[in-house]
């Protein structure tokens, strides 16, 4: 096919050595870390995910690979079926994304469970070549060296988040580890009509289990009792004291982690987003997180 001039991620994808026939990227909702489109060859339907490497967020487009063909081998993410440097193409799925709503619906709690069991036991077993780890007190502190470089106008709060970091992943202490995926936004469950599965691995690393169980409660807004529930299945046991407070813990360090992310984002993202006032949202639910913790 004609070679297209790679002015953007559309031709990027377009440009592509995989297709069989002169394609038409379409836009594809719901990047914020790499620009997706879906594409039709001829011989099917595919979703193309453009990025680059992300050093300030950690984020290697080299594990992303390794995690998804891992992930579609232990039968939890679609297939990848080609890729090139800042380029990855997956078989398309036809389903729709669960929404915050469809997280904190119970009838959808077994099989988000099961899915990141699935996850978190059957990964290593299919992953290649070096492995990341995923742990968010290291991130934290990574962030805040970034927003000091930056001249991050939320300097002055910086000691604070930094100290109650510290005093949160004591309170996690010593944890199980196993492979996660680190970023369980609603978006990133699809459902079929027959079954879920999980996509974008951009985060993907060795971790603990209280960190995509606090993230998802955390990201789709699950109250206490429910977070508390869903553990209960994953661990297949009620929760003792201990094990709740690493859990409340583990959950306001997400949300510390993504209000971070989002102060550095507002620094160096050239998106059209707003980032102040998602800066402002998360934090204010890290401050209730973490007194919650604290008062346990």
């Amino acid at each position: 096919m004609p070679k297209v001039p790679l002015h953007g991620p559309r031709e990027r994808a377009a440009s592509l050595a995989c297709w069989r026939s002169r394609v038409e990227p379409q836009p594809l909702g719901g990047g914020i870390t790499n620009t997706n489109f879906t594409v039709d060859d001829g011989t099917g339907r595919y979703v193309v995910r453009i990025g680059d490497d992300i050093p300030l967020h950690q984020i290697s487009r080299t594990n992303e690979l390794a995690a998804s063909k891992a992930a579609f081998a232990a039968g939890i993410s679609p297939e990848v079926v080609h890729h090139e440097p800042g380029a990855l193409v997956l078989r398309f799925i036809e389903g729709r994304t669960f929404t915050p709503e469809d997280v904190r619906d119970p009838r959808n709690h077994q099989a988000m469970i099961d899915l990141m069991r699935r996850c978190h036991r059957e990964m290593p077993r299919f992953f290649r070549g070096p492995a990341a780890i995923f742990w968010v007190f290291q991130v934290v502190r990574d962030y805040g060296h970034t927003l000091r470089e930056g001249a991050s106008r939320h300097l002055q709060l910086l000691p604070r988040l930094l100290a109650e970091s510290e005093r949160l992943e004591e309170g996690v202490g010593p944890v199980d580890i196993v492979f996660g995926h680190n970023d369980l936004l609603a978006a990133n469950f699809l459902d079929d009509g027959k079954r879920l599965w999980l996509v974008d691995w951009d985060y993907a690393g060795f971790n603990s289990p209280l960190f995509d169980l606090g993230g998802l409660a955390s990201n789709s807004e699950l109250d206490a009792v429910a977070r508390e529930t869903l553990a209960e299945a994953y661990f297949e046991r009620p929760l003792d004291d201990g094990l709740r407070r690493r859990l409340a813990a583990m959950t306001a360090a997400s949300l510390l982690r993504e209000t971070l992310w989002s102060m550095v984002s507002e620094i160096h993202s050239t998106l059209d987003f707003d980032y102040p006032g998602y800066t402002a949202e998360n934090l204010r639910r890290y401050e209730a997180a973490y007194q919650a913790w604290r008062d346990e």
